[in-house]
């Protein structure tokens, strides 16, 4: 077999092949068994029904077409592999020379988009400068905040609900007279604002047993968007008390005896929460910087699927909006993707097996699955090749960041393999950067839990509720 190129932009190619008949003729000749095992001729047993006679029957274009739907996917693959060529959209098959007659040569072209090919720079050459580590007494403060209402209680309040309070409430929302929805007994913190929009200002002032209408736009369901009637009751109302912050708070909430250690252990990790801020500004200004330099192309039609399919799973393909504001994050993305998977090439990286098991038990508990269910739900659908180049990409995204200068604004040197050494053994930059990001994303301490669970301080009456 002969296959040629022909370069129609950096991201669009023309294959040619040519076919000996030779190289063909198995696929004839499997062709011509199919043929016979289905069809039926009498005085002849099915499958032994000779080639001449097929061709009687049914025509040599048949038996052809039989032999090329089977030849072609497969001759078309090991054009690909011999050019290095990495496909980005289903070929545009055209020009297709079957063979008259024996000995004839079987030929096609195929016009496709492809990984377009990346000059991978000196990585060495590029220098960012992030924020300085500070840690301010008021961060301090909120973390110590923070750890102090993990260990609060929750008392009955025999006064009506006010902000920050936490009530015990029924909720129901009607349209038309219909009821849409209802809950009963749901704790509910006065001011998070994290269910129906108006329900604060509703509860706000209702005491135990006090009701109030309001009216509220339904956030999902059904009837998302949709204004509905709604009604709030109060069951109780419990507020929060928060222990003293004192050396026996310091001894309940962490392994330290006095409230300054506890307090420098805090700043301590207020500082690694700055390191892991550096790596992530490290990361995202390092490969906007290589991007810009290189100005990868990506094709258009790539592009606007994504963003199509994107907007269809969103329901919001006439939004020209926010199509505009798609359209350019998709386009870099892919971009970085194309830029990652030269890296690995280039640095012959490999996705070692506990490489893809450790991405998998990760993941899975990310989506809150086992990692055996999340395996085969993988396998099904077909996902694995995916994962491995995921995989690959992160690695090369860490031999990037392994390769920069990163500097402070004061002019600092700043050491990203810290990062993976207190991530612990094993543990990629990359990774540890993207299970920071996604524990700050997710409002937890992304580096800091109590050393140990205890009761809360003080006495607790039978309707108070812990925090921790």
């Amino acid at each position: 077999m002969k296959s040629a190129v022909e370069i129609l932009s950096p991201t669009r190619v023309k294959l040619t092949v040519e076919v000996p008949f030779e190289e063909l003729k198995p696929s004839l000749d499997k062709a011509y068994k199919t043929i016979s095992q289905q069809i039926q001729v009498p005085g002849f047993r099915k499958g032994k029904v000779p080639n001449r006679i097929i061709e009687q029957r049914i025509g040599r274009a048949a038996v052809l077409e039989e032999a090329v739907n089977e030849a072609l996917p497969r001759f078309y693959e090991q054009a690909l592999m011999e050019n290095a060529i990495v496909p980005l959209s289903q070929p545009d098959i055209d020009e297709i020379r079957v063979p008259a007659e024996d000995g004839e040569e079987f030929a096609f072209s195929a016009e496709l988009d492809k990984r377009p090919d990346v000059e991978v720079p000196d990585f060495s050459t590029f220098t960012v400068e992030v924020d300085p580590i500070t840690v301010a007494d008021e961060d301090v403060a909120a973390r110590l905040e923070g750890l102090r209402e993990r260990f609060g209680t929750l008392k009955p309040a025999e006064r009506a609900a006010q902000h920050g309070d936490f009530v015990s409430i029924d909720l129901s929302a009607t349209i038309g007279g219909e009821e849409i929805d209802s809950v009963t007994d749901v704790s509910y913190e006065v001011g998070s604002k994290e269910m129906l929009e108006g329900l604060d200002d509703a509860v706000t002032g209702l005491s135990v047993g006090e009701s109030k209408d309001f009216e509220a736009e339904l956030a999902g369901g059904d009837r998302e968007g949709e204004t509905a009637s709604c009604t709030v009751t109060v069951n109780a109302v419990k507020v929060r008390e928060l222990p003293e912050l004192d050396d026996e708070f310091a001894q309940l909430a962490s392994e330290f005896d006095t409230l300054e250690e506890l307090k420098s252990d805090l700043a301590a990790k207020e500082a690694e929460v700055g390191k892991y801020r550096q790596g992530l500004q490290a990361r995202d200004k390092v490969m906007e910087a290589i991007l810009e330099s290189l100005d990868i192309p990506v094709p258009d039609a790539l592009v606007e699927e994504e963003v199509h399919q994107h907007l269809e799973r969103e329901g919001r393909l006439e939004d020209a909006e926010h199509r505009a504001e798609v359209g350019p994050e998709t386009r870099k993305t892919y971009a970085t993707q194309f830029l990652l998977d030269a890296v690995v090439a280039k640095e012959n990286i490999t996705v070692e097996q506990n490489d893809f098991v450790e991405y998998l038990v990760t993941t899975a508990q990310q989506y809150g699955m086992s990692p055996e269910v999340f395996a085969r739900a993988v396998e099904q659908q077909g996902q694995i090749t995916a994962i491995i180049a995921e995989v690959g990409r992160r690695k090369a995204l860490n031999h990037i960041l392994g390769q920069i200068t990163v500097k402070d604004t004061e002019g600092n040197i700043v050491d990203l393999s810290a990062l993976t050494r207190s991530a612990g053994d094993g543990a990629e930059l990359s990774d540890a950067l993207d299970e920071f990001e996604d524990a700050e994303a997710s409002h937890e301490d992304p580096v800091h839990e109590p050393a140990h669970d205890a009761a809360p301080a003080g006495d607790e009456s039978p309707e108070g509720d812990h925090e921790g």
